[in-house]
């Protein structure tokens, strides 16, 4: 009977137990996130071939209870050239963090950079992951390499040389009555959203074949290789005759915006020769409201929209040019319009010439022609000897000795080597072999002389 009364007594005080609230860490900590002093820490100094400085940032609780961080981790591990050091704790990784509520920690951060004199990141980034009640958070690390001239939101004239890469923070102005000129082999690299603005102004840039100028995004691991829109792209705005020779401009928003007309009305604002524009989020050539350009041996392809819009007024010439729609687009690889978005507002086009060009991609028209025509309108256009892949056989008086592929037809298409690796040569059976006409271009973007007649589009085939 005793034996029968202690085992009551013992169920009774176990249902007790389990019946009064659980002390359990839950009570005691928060189901809350952390706040940080800042969400970047960027490294503005420019360091000595090896160099180090160390910089910090708060971890703040602002909770009502204290929090437990599970985890936090330098994202780019061993190999990362930052350092951590979480409160007197050195290490890239850190488990079990207690923070008691209203508190806070401090994360140092060092980085030890070995520049290595060559086109490496110039902005090197990484991050730490702040992992807390199952949710991660995250501050950015980056660091400035020695390597380079940095230009922040400044003025520049003069010459920017190739022994050092030059990177673009918001922008780089060439103002008024200035000039710039850009040496060939030069690097420059444009962090995002970053322009490079001329603004009644004179832009040279000198390339030279296989030592061309190369307008890129910051961003040099290969996964950003072919990621479009890592900066907006060279604006000219009322520019005074620039030159762009030789050069590469790829992975921005827009390639070449060009707007409005300088000085010198009689001459183009902008000339453009033996370039490659590829893989901008928006467009390869964009010409607004009294815009002009004169092309030769260009290559334009994969590009969000147009390689070519033309909006409102604008004068241009194109010769042995490519205007390519492959990759994402899915716009005619050429636009033109003579209005903006008031069709009742329309503009002359003084100036519309292409000639020897390939207008050729991925849908079934790669030309658009919204124009209109009033009594008072002028539409000089001229377009001869080009390939024009389109639905149907435009047969405006301004077509001249074109050749026509209707719709995707298969069997008539300008047979590029390999339009996955960007080589627009052409095979021995192309219908591009000797269809031009003879220019003053004579020779192609590699740096073949042209046969006579010459093959249509950037590259001779000999």
């Amino acid at each position: 009977m005793r034996l029968f009364s202690t085992l009551i007594a013992a169920l009774g005080l176990t249902l007790y137990l389990l019946t009064i609230p659980s002390c359990t860490k839950e009570t005691f900590t928060t189901t809350g996130n952390l706040d940080f002093s800042l969400d970047t820490l960027v490294f503005d100094t420019v360091f000595t071939t090896i160099g180090s400085t160390t910089e910090q940032f708060k971890i703040y609780n602002n909770n009502s209870k204290s929090i437990i961080i599970d985890e936090v981790e330098l994202m780019g591990g061993e190999s990362s050239p930052f350092r951590l050091n979480l409160d007197g704790v050195p290490g890239i990784s850190h488990q079990d963090i207690s923070i008691l509520e209203s508190d806070s920690l401090f994360m140092f951060v060092e980085v030890t950079l070995d520049v290595n004199n060559q086109n490496s990141p110039l902005v090197i980034e990484d991050s730490i992951r702040f992992r807390t009640n199952g949710q991660d958070q995250y501050v950015n690390l980056a660091v400035w390499g020695q390597d380079a001239y940095f230009h922040y939101q400044e003025e520049v004239q003069g010459t920017w040389t190739s022994d050092k890469p030059h990177v673009i923070y918001g922008y780089s102005l060439v103002d008024s009555a200035q000039s710039l000129t850009i040496d060939a082999g030069t690097q420059v690299h444009l962090h995002k959203n970053a322009v490079l603005y001329v603004y009644k102004s004179t832009l040279l840039v000198n390339g030279f074949l296989d030592n061309e100028v190369v307008f890129q995004g910051d961003r040099l691991e290969a996964l950003y290789d072919d990621v479009p829109g890592q900066y907006y792209g060279i604006y000219f705005n009322q520019a005074e005759p620039s030159i762009i020779d030789y050069a590469i401009i790829k992975n921005g928003t827009s390639g070449l915006h060009i707007y409005g007309e300088g000085d010198n009305p009689g001459s183009y604002a902008v000339t453009v020769k033996n370039t490659r524009i590829f893989n901008h989020s928006s467009y390869g050539i964009f010409l607004f409201d009294d815009a002009s350009l004169k092309g030769e041996n260009l290559v334009i392809s994969k590009n969000g929209f147009h390689a070519l819009l033309v909006l409102k007024e604008a004068r241009f010439n194109f010769n042995h040019c490519n205007f390519l729609g492959y990759g994402a687009a899915q716009s005619p690889a050429i636009g033109i319009r003579n209005y903006y978005d008031d069709p009742s507002l329309v503009s002359n086009i003084e100036e519309g010439v292409i000639y020897n060009s390939i207008l050729s991609g991925n849908i079934e028209s790669e030309l658009v022609l919204d124009t209109i025509l009033t009594p008072s309108t002028t539409l000089n256009l001229d377009i001869q000897n080009c390939f024009i892949q389109a639905n149907e056989i435009y047969t405006e008086s301004f077509f001249t000795n074109c050749l026509w592929r209707v719709g995707l037809d298969d069997l008539y298409r300008p047979q590029f080597n390999d339009i996955g690796i960007g080589d627009f040569g052409f095979t021995e059976n192309s219908p591009l072999q000797g269809a031009g006409f003879g220019t003053s271009v004579i020779t192609d973007i590699l740096g073949n002389f042209r046969n006579n007649p010459p093959d249509i589009g950037a590259i001779e085939e000999n």
